[in-house]
């Protein structure tokens, strides 16, 4: 809005001086008018002071810098939040060179050239070696370096194209020096302060955009790797518990023993299959239902129940593996009483625009000491399972997901895991 209210008035006052002109002009014509000329001479003086001053004002320069630094990096955000590759490097590259007074563009890794925009772009194939001394100079250091020196460019054919070059490094917030940022220029006098300024500016933005785009991948990644954690934690008392019960099955009832045997064999399956690391909230409650299919074959139909209920129209929603099953566990596991059956209540439901799961039971509670510093003591199986689930939500759903535990002594536990808005992750699984 500034810069386009700048231009309105240089518009203006431009026109200004085109009229005091045209007055000049007439007034020499018609003669003795060496009065009106002296005032609209002064005239054009006072407009081109007042657009000298507009166009070197510090606070002005910096805002039209700031506007411009502010539309670049929401133009590169989206191709650094992809990571460094050829792709990517070309495209940023073709953003970069308009705003230098670079003849050409070069970004590369530790290695090869990765992408690369401007004139003698024969010389700068993808995947050629960095090449100078130089280069690797700023990788090993991390330092700026601004060359003027046509010995120590990399174009030996043609030494006369290129004479000068600025080269930043590309370093992620852990101080590691990822690539190289390097701008051409045909003449040493064409680098100034500014320049260097704004190259220097250039690499930070795209630095930290890199780096944003690397602490994505790695809290993925990480949330992936909890997840084959959980899969490889598969507890072996349940393992064997199930396969004694199949196996004492066989003896009293075989076609029971036989449906186990498939059911077991499916819910192993689903559970080491990494291509599910995300499924519909279907899909986790019948893995949840597979689960507790063997606990009542193990202790008894009269020992466990449970009950469900999902809101029409939230079944198809995505949700991370493993987020209802261990918590059904928890409940028979830490929950089950010796005087009576344990009942488990699972509800899918929207509530005031937020995707709510609860997961209630009747057992035997949690003492308010464990409560306390559940979610972070990893020591009790119960803490490990829910606070993987709670970080596997936040970081599938973001911030806004949450897992909370009420409970109380001899009357039962419930967990609430409150998703995000409905409508929003309705239709952003249904893209």
């Amino acid at each position: 809005m500034g810069t386009r209210r700048f231009s309105v008035v240089e518009s203006v006052l431009l026109g200004v001086v085109v009229l005091l002109l045209l007055i000049i002009a007439t007034s020499f014509v018609a003669n003795g008018q060496w009065m009106t000329i002296i005032i609209c001479v002064a005239g054009i003086i006072a407009v081109g002071y007042i657009l000298i001053r507009h166009n070197v004002d510090p606070d002005r320069l910096r805002a039209r810098q700031s506007e411009r630094t502010l539309h670049l990096a929401a133009q590169t955000l989206p191709l650094m939040s992809q990571g460094l590759n050829h792709e990517t490097a070309a495209q940023v590259c073709e953003l970069l060179l308009p705003v230098t007074s670079a003849n050409g563009v070069m970004i590369a890794d530790r290695e090869a050239v990765l992408g690369y925009v401007g004139a003698d772009r024969e010389h700068h194939p993808v995947g050629a070696p960095i090449g100078t001394g130089a280069a690797y100079a700023v990788l090993r250091d991390a330092k700026m370096r601004v060359i003027q020196d046509t010995d120590e460019m990399s174009f030996k054919e043609d030494l006369s194209l290129f004479r000068a070059a600025i080269l930043v490094p590309l370093v992620l917030k852990d101080e590691e020096v990822v690539g190289i940022l390097k701008f051409y220029y045909r003449s040493p006098k064409r680098i100034d302060e500014t320049e260097q300024a704004m190259a220097f500016g250039l690499a930070v933005l795209l630095s930290s955009q890199i780096s944003l785009a690397e602490l994505d991948y790695q809290r993925e990644l990480a949330s992936q790797m909890e997840l084959k954690a959980l899969q490889a934690q598969i507890n072996p008392h349940f393992l064997f518990n199930t396969i004694n019960t199949i196996a004492s099955l066989i003896r009293t009832d075989p076609q029971q023993a036989r449906i186990l045997l498939r059911e077991f064999a499916t819910f192993y399956r689903r559970t080491l299959e990494g291509s599910l690391d995300y499924i519909t909230i279907e899909q986790e409650h019948l893995q949840t239902l597979r689960y507790l299919g063997f606990e009542i074959a193990r202790f008894g139909a009269d020992r466990i129940t449970l009950t469900s209920d999902i809101e029409k129209g939230l079944e198809s929603i995505i949700v991370p593996a493993f987020i209802i099953q261990p918590i059904v566990e928890n409940a028979v596991g830490h929950g089950m009483r010796e005087d009576r059956p344990l009942h488990i209540d699972v509800l899918v439901r929207s509530i005031e625009g937020m995707l709510v799961i609860t997961v209630a039971d009747d057992g035997i509670g949690i003492p308010k000491d464990v409560m306390s510093h559940m979610l972070d003591d990893e020591r009790e199986h119960m803490g490990i399972a829910l606070k993987n689930v709670n970080d596997r939500l936040r970081s599938f759903f973001g911030s806004e997901a949450r897992l909370a535990v009420k409970s109380e002594l001899g009357v039962g536990t419930t967990v609430f895991l409150t998703l995000g808005p409905t409508e929003r992750l309705r239709v952003e699984t249904n893209d």
